[in-house]
């Protein structure tokens, strides 16, 4: 192997440390959700936290919990939006929670993070609004009358103090010593970009008051959306992600798209630095599982058909019998009665 090959190499393996090393806070989400991270020693015994994440903690012990289940959203939201395809966000119970996937610089690595910044700005601001939290609550700069004639009252929701928590925590990493480099500068700008998913789609709720339910007067708020909303928003920005490198700009470093033909990428865009593997089959070296074994479906032409996700291969299929509620009535007062029912129904699996 050539030293320009062997420097190469040892660039990869220091980027895949250092990108896994990046998102092992995730493993919070692991944690069970009976005891609180309510004591500094706690801190010391978090797997995944960097030092500067553990100082953080000690200092934040009520927003820990926030943190977890932050984690806990990103998880469940990326397995939601990937359920048909063929990485489907699978998580290990060791570190990193994604697998080795996550420490190449592919698409699928910049929506993880993207949803895990999101997931912690989004849990820490309801948290704020819920009253749980003794250093935020709601956000008391929307007041007054609104251009549109309306009152802002109740509590909007402190999405700044959410945000400036999510950059503090799970920046920290990239914000650190290397935080020039190629993959550093792909992280930060993903998280920025799951933090604005949220500001981005940010509603107004409102409140009628007056006679008979009249709209004499009406009170609104700022809410932040659903996190179904942000998921799905974040998988569009997936699809279409583009692929950067890094180059020199003035006296930074910067990343531009790789096709000089690509429009710039904004702020709200996801970016990376590598193509995807296919995902078809297990590499566990490079923290594929593969498909074998996946439902797919017969008669969908889409990537949860059985022709795209089986790769090929084809598929078995097997008769399953599910049991499944029936006949369900209404007694007075106050249940309902349900019967058990057998369905026989074919059910299709990746070679």
């Amino acid at each position: 192997m050539s030293p320009r090959s062997c420097l190469r190499s040892l660039r990869l393996l220091v980027f895949a440390v250092f990108s896994a090393a990046a998102s092992n806070w995730l493993y919070l989400a692991k944690l069970s959700s009976v005891g609180s991270i309510s004591e500094e020693e706690t801190c010391e015994k978090l797997k995944g936290l960097i030092q500067r994440q553990v100082q953080m903690c000690k200092r934040n012990l009520e927003v820990m919990d926030s943190v977890r289940r932050g984690a806990q959203l990103a998880i469940e939201e990326c397995q939601y939006q990937f359920r048909n395809r063929r990485w489907n966000c699978s998580t290990l119970d060791s570190l990193p929670v994604f697998g080795k996937v996550v420490t190449q610089g592919t698409r699928e690595a910049a929506f993880v993070y993207a949803i895990s910044s999101a997931g912690v700005a989004f849990a820490v601001t309801r948290a704020c609004s819920s009253g749980d939290l003794e250093k935020c609550g709601c956000d008391r700069t929307v007041h007054g009358v609104s251009p549109q004639g309306f009152q802002w009252s109740g509590c909007s929701d402190n999405i700044a103090y959410g945000v400036a928590f999510s950059q503090s925590f799970v920046d920290v990493r990239e914000r650190s010593k290397g935080a020039s480099s190629s993959r550093a500068l792909m992280n930060l700008h993903n998280n920025e970009a799951g933090r604005k998913a949220i500001l981005t789609h940010m509603r107004v709720e409102c409140k009628c008051h007056g006679v008979s339910g009249s709209c004499e007067v009406k009170t609104c708020w700022r809410a932040v959306p659903p996190f179904r909303q942000v998921g799905h928003a974040l998988k569009e920005k997936f699809d279409g992600a583009t692929e950067v490198e890094p180059r020199r700009v003035g006296s930074s470093r910067a990343l531009v798209p790789r096709n000089a033909q690509f429009k710039p990428h904004t702020d709200e865009d996801l970016v990376y630095l590598e193509p995807s593997p296919d995902f078809c089959e297990q590499d566990m070296r490079s923290g594929v599982l593969g498909t074998r074994g996946r439902t797919c479906n017969k008669t969908s032409k889409a990537i949860d058909g059985c022709e795209l996700l089986c790769c090929g291969r084809g598929f078995h299929t097997a008769h399953v019998e599910l049991a499944e509620r029936c006949g369900c009535r209404f007694h007075w007062c106050c249940f309902v009665k349900c019967r058990q029912c057998q369905r026989l129904v074919e059910m299709h699996t990746c070679r």
